[in-house]
């Protein structure tokens, strides 16, 4: 018979997978806006954690998304292609886009950065394309290009060791969503599962001393999976330092 908590875990992992599967190659219809920005540029606030990433990631081509492709902060860092459907003033390529944030209204799955909306027009068409403020689009999910990057993490600003870890997943290549983060517990034998604070940012009070592994719960092209981190992490880690996994995603 299972644990209790192993049932809980099933039952967590098949609501969160079940809007992943409804979504397909073909482009869907939705809407989509843009706030407010002195750069125009992305949120450094924004919900998933990324803080100055998430202004420059993507040379500020990046997006709020609607709670059905935010999933909890498992669609953070997901990437997009879309286009809007207004012939005189959209280009047929649209704009690629990476997803940092939360947010929606008025029937829209995208709040983009201006810079990021603008490059949906045609060129001198750009003001047209602002003044309506809403449009219309179609959008699909695309693989993730981060120049040659594998899975990376970074350990947030507020962690501290030995008494308290938090990392921040900034990379995932490919059409991939990490729906949890584990910690190895040397002495107990097992794998202890790491807290989704918000976002990306997964955190682990008191973690296990010296050096740590990390597995890391992949959906993708490849199913659902666990993945453990070829590049441990040591046990100097610091506050704000970056590691990557040598897990490659694609």
């Amino acid at each position: 018979m299972k644990k209790p908590h192993v049932l809980l875990l099933l039952l967590v992992q098949v609501i969160v997978l079940l809007p992943l599967l409804c979504l397909s190659d073909d482009f869907v219809s939705s809407r989509a806006t843009y706030y407010g920005s002195p750069d125009c540029k992305g949120n450094p606030r924004g919900a998933c954690g990324y803080g100055e990433l998430g202004r420059d990631i993507n040379d500020g081509e990046v997006s709020g998304v609607s709670s059905r492709l935010w999933k909890n902060g498992a669609g953070c860092g997901a990437c997009y292609q879309v286009r809007c459907k207004i012939p005189p003033h959209c280009n047929e390529e649209g704009v690629y886009v990476v997803a940092t944030d939360y947010g929606e209204g008025d029937g829209t799955d995208f709040i983009f950065s201006p810079k990021a909306y603008g490059r949906m027009a045609r060129p001198g068409t750009e003001f047209q394309l602002y003044s309506f403020g809403v449009v219309d689009v179609e959008y699909q999910r695309v693989p993730c290009r981060y120049g040659g990057y594998n899975l990376v993490y970074k350990i947030h600003e507020k962690s501290y060791n030995p008494h308290y870890l938090a990392i921040l997943i900034l990379y995932v290549g490919g059409v991939n969503d990490i729906l949890a983060v584990e910690v190895w517990q040397e002495d107990c034998k097992e794998w202890k599962r790491m807290r989704r604070v918000f976002g990306a940012v997964h955190d682990y009070q008191n973690p296990p001393r010296g050096t740590l592994s990390l597995r890391f719960l992949v959906y993708g092209s490849a199913g659902l999976n666990w993945v453990e981190s070829q590049n441990p992490l040591p046990a100097d880690w610091t506050a704000g330092a970056t590691y990557n996994s040598n897990i490659l995603l694609t």
